[in-house]
């Protein structure tokens, strides 16, 4: 034992057996601590991590090995070797080769798969980027040394002889580093640390003198300087402190890299997407879902003075990678509960912040970890619910509902041959028609994404599977046409709300936004004898009464306009009901849809129920835009409607959508709710 004193035991000796195997606790704690500060030792830990672990290995021996402490601090070492302090993978930043993973991962999602090209694009122009470096010396033997060295490294190298030669080169380009000299004619070297510190302070300074002394050195460092080197220079030491320098400043210049934030239903490829991402960039995944999560605890960790201490979630994952930058998925992030007991929103945020995750402290390893090179991917499936402070973090990638036509083309190339393949299929020994998978994906799904759809298809495998084994499936390939489908799956659920070309008075059709998709609504309305109230009933939040409140006064206000009494509330009472009252609604995009039914009810006009209606009102009558277009058009085809009326401002929205959405839809756009009524009363 060199590497510290060996602990001093008094030994009374009472009995000879006590001593022997006082002596062996001794033997086996030093040996354990030895052979653990050996692994320390060779494990190229970083400067501050390696003190600490040296620290802790003394600790290490000082405790007897049948103590609860030995175990606390041999379990913490175990856990700091166990890090990916400097493992890392390379990326692959092949734009063709990402295109072709991507595509071959997924159909459509052209948009998404759009913003992850561009994203790599600019990983992979900025890795071309040669670090810049200045060397300041007035020696010409020097710094031509320095810049062979350096340039055979891959820097880009422009050596100048004094401060103000130096500062010239640093206005025409920015250096990421400079080496300068201290003893310089013109201007010297503290006086041109003095300068960048003012005008770049960004950039890393080294300072190399051959007068190196204490007072030197601090007055060197006290103004800024990083790093301090007395010459000759050690060029190994250099080269280390270079390296930092240029970590340091790549992360100060990726400050701004986006934190993608898929958003969108379920089943639209969230998360197959993100392994995509790591597939193309070569990098290991790793997936933390973050649903009921309510305790910090879980991803920072306990600390180790709680019995059964352990590292958060963050650290337990890079751990099992092997690597310090993973793809890490975190997942549902909107589903994180926020309560009394703890908020776990306050890690996230100093995960996530590119300024503060460098320097990452878990509980229970109580040493910065920087995360820095992790590519962090969050998921929602509603992004109100996520906090401001967390969603300002985060870039938005909306996911959308799918259209019949790419669920088709899906269920033709992925799906149904995957499926095949699991459940002992030759690829092309099932073949339904292309009308069977039609009819699959309208009547007996309902659905943004494709989970669903997934699930009907492996249904109908294993029925092939035991009509194959029963001996009524001998054909080989055996083909399913529509008319077949309803015998072998069953009568379809009747999921689908549909809408009827029968005119109603006091009903009107609504379109809606939900976490699985669009849907379609029926706002009804009754009038009768009571005394000024105003009923709403179907589970509705607060939003979503406001705009009946709001839709009522406007046509109070209005009366004369419409042709109806101004009086008509004094001895009334109007219902307002959305059915389905087992689900919540909530919401302002029914407000143009509960005016409508409300004046229709008043007037006695009906509505066409194929015209669907979607818009928040003011309580002047402007029709305010409102999200989710793209949903509510599928709904509505989907439910047979013919015309759409939607706010003015949501044509930009409409310009979006491919025109298989749009395709047999009438799409009516209006400012005033005064044409939405005039529109959809006969």
């Amino acid at each position: 034992m060199k590497w510290f004193g060996r602990k001093n035991v008094e030994r009374t000796r009472p009995e000879e057996n006590e001593a022997d195997s006082a002596e062996g606790v001794e033997n086996v704690t030093e040996s354990v601590a030895d052979e653990i500060y050996n692994r320390v030792e060779s494990a190229d830990l970083p400067a501050h991590i390696l003190d600490a672990a040296r620290d802790e290995c003394e600790r290490l021996l000082k405790s007897d090995s049948a103590s609860p402490d030995f175990a606390i601090s041999h379990a913490y070492l175990e856990f700091i070797l166990s890090l990916p302090w400097n493992e890392t993978t390379k990326d692959d930043l092949d734009i063709q080769r990402a295109a072709n993973i991507l595509d071959a991962r997924h159909y459509g999602l052209n948009n998404v798969k759009e913003r992850i090209l561009e994203f790599l694009a600019v990983k992979n122009l900025r890795s071309r980027i040669s670090p810049n470096l200045i060397i300041v010396d007035d020696e010409i033997i020097a710094r031509e040394n320095l810049s062979i060295i350096f340039e055979h490294e891959g820097f880009a190298v422009r050596s100048v002889g004094n401060g103000l030669e130096a500062v010239s080169a640093m206005e025409k380009e920015v250096a990421d580093i400079v080496i300068t000299d201290l003893k310089m004619d013109g201007m010297d070297g503290l006086e041109l640390l003095e300068v960048l510190r003012n005008r770049w302070p960004d950039t890393g300074v080294i300072m190399l003198t051959g007068y190196a002394t204490v007072k030197t050195a601090v007055d060197a460092m006290k103004r800024g300087a990083d790093q301090y080197l007395g010459k000759p220079v050690n060029l190994n030491r250099l080269r280390e402190y270079v390296q930092d320098l240029l970590a340091r400043n790549q992360r100060i210049q990726g400050l701004h890299g986006p934190v993608l934030c898929f958003s969108g239903p379920p089943g639209t490829g969230k998360t197959s997407i993100g392994k995509a991402i790591a597939e193309s960039l070569g990098r290991k995944f790793i997936t933390i879902s973050l649903a009921g999560l309510r305790d910090e605890s879980e991803l920072r960790g306990h600390r180790r003075t709680y019995v059964g201490a352990m590292a958060g979630r963050i650290l337990q994952s890079i751990r099992k990678s092997g690597v310090r930058n993973p793809v890490i998925m975190l997942d549902e992030i909107d589903k994180i509960v926020q309560s009394f007991q703890g908020d776990a929103t306050s890690v996230l945020l100093e995960m996530l912040d590119p300024q503060q995750n460098s320097g990452f402290v878990d509980n229970y390893l109580g040493l910065p970890f920087d995360l820095s090179g992790v590519l962090f991917i969050a998921t929602a499936n509603v992004v109100e619910r996520i906090p401001a402070p967390l969603r300002d973090r985060m870039e938005m990638i909306e996911f959308s509902s799918y259209t019949p036509g790419e669920k088709l083309q899906i269920a033709q190339n992925y799906m149904l041959p995957e499926q095949l393949l699991k459940h002992g299929f030759a690829a092309d020994e099932v073949s339904p028609s292309a009308d069977a998978l039609r009819m699959l994906i309208a009547d007996y799904t309902h659905e943004a994404g494709l989970r669903g759809l997934d699930k009907q298809i492996a249904s109908l495998c294993r029925k092939m599977a035991r009509r194959r084994l029963d001996g009524r499936a001998e054909e080989r390939p055996i083909k399913i046409s529509a008319q077949e489908l309803p015998g072998i799956m069953g009568p379809p659920p009747h999921f689908s709300t549909t809408v009827s070309s029968v005119l109603k008075s006091g009903v009107a059709t609504g379109l809606v936004w939900s976490e699985n998709g669009g849907e379609v609504i029926f706002v009804e309305t009754v009038r009768m004898h009571g005394s000024k109230n105003l009923l709403l009933t179907g589970s509705l939040g607060e939003v979503l009464r406001e705009s009946a409140q709001t839709a009522l006064s406007f046509l109070r206000a209005n009366a004369g306009k419409f042709g109806i009494s101004e009086n008509f509330f004094e001895t009334s009472d109007i219902h307002v009901h959305i059915p389905s009252g087992a689900v919540t609604k909530e919401g302002p995009s029914a407000g143009v849809t509960i005016a409508v039914a409300i004046l229709s009810q008043l007037t006695g006009r009906c509505v066409y129920q194929d015209m669907a209606f979607s818009g928040e009102i003011s309580l002047h009558g402007d029709v305010l835009p409102v999200g989710g277009v793209r949903e509510k058009i599928m709904a509505a085809v989907r439910s047979g409607v013919k015309t759409v009326v939607l706010p003015e401002k949501c044509a930009s929205a409409l310009d979006q959508l491919d025109s298989e959405v749009l395709e047999g839809l009438e799409i009516r756009l209006v400012s005033r709710l005064e044409d939405a009524l005039e529109a959809a009363l006969t």
